[in-house]
Formats: structure tokens, sequence, C-alpha cells
């Protein structure tokens, strides 16, 4: 059997990784499996866990990609545009996976997972951008997210 390239080995890291990151945004995190996976992309089981042996190296590797698709939604121009556009994102299927994400990690025990980027740089932004009070709103939006996300009969969640 022929050494793949580098950079056929990264063009197969990018795919599972797009596909990885489609999946957990529309069925979730612990729905997704090296299954899943592999039904979507066609690589192995085998090939998939030799390079990422453990799930959670999947939300390790995505956790910026997944914090910069977030943040991209959000208006950090006021405290109220701040407010609205996360009220706007939260009607977005993939901005809501990303916080059912955050919710589902709070507490989640181990250390490679301990800041999901998503929030913290929403938090960073809104403290530069708008100080204290952007940081309160955050806190704010979170406690308001969680209600609606909790009370959405539509959102199973997973012990």
């Amino acid at each position: 059997m022929a050494k793949r390239s580098k950079a056929q080995t990264e063009l197969t890291i990018n795919q599972i990784m797009d596909e990885a990151l489609k999946q957990i945004l529309t069925i979730g995190f612990e729905a997704m499996s090296y299954t899943t996976l592999s039904e979507a992309t066609g690589i192995s089981r085998t090939g998939i866990s030799h390079h990422f042996p453990r799930k959670i190296d999947f939300l390790t590797r995505l956790d910026v990609r997944i914090g910069r698709l977030f943040l991209a939604a959000l208006d950090f121009s006021s405290v109220e545009a701040l407010e609205h556009s996360w009220m706007q994102a939260l009607q977005q299927a993939e901005h809501r996976a990303v916080l059912r994400l955050f919710f589902s990690l709070c507490g989640y025990n181990n250390p490679e997972i301990t800041l999901f980027r998503a929030v913290a740089m929403a938090r960073e932004n809104a403290q530069i951008e708008l100080g204290d009070k952007g940081d309160q709103m955050i806190n704010d939006l979170l406690g308001r997210s969680a209600v609606m996300l909790l009370s959405d009969p539509g959102i199973s969640y997973a012990a």
C-alpha cells in the first residue's frame, strides 16, 4: 500500500472535520458517532479513529471554528444590538445547537474541554466592546437561552 502524502492526509482530516461539524450542529454531539461520520464521508471508522482516537477530539479541534460561527451572528455595537442579534441567532438551528452543546458541556469533567470558545469569545467581545454591561448581557442571555432551550419540547437531552 502506497503511503499517503501530507496533502492527502490533510484533505481527509478536513473532510472528517467538516462532516463532524455538520453533524454536531444538526444531530448533536451525542448522536454523532464514528459510524455516522463513516457513512457520510465514505472513510472507514478505523480511518476516522486513526485521526480522532477519542470522540472528544472532535470538539477540541472544532472548538474555535464553532466559536467563530456563533460569534459571526452577534452584533456588539450596543447592548441592545447584542441582545437582538443573540435572540435572532437563536432562531437558527445551528446557533441553538451551539448553545445546546455549551450547556451539555457545563460541568463536563474533562480538562481538554474547560472553556467552550463560542461563549467565551462572545463574553470577551462583549467585555471589550461594551464593558461590564456587555458582560452582564451575556450572562442574562445565557440564562434566557437555557430556559428557552429547556422548555422546547422538540429538544431531548441525553444524560
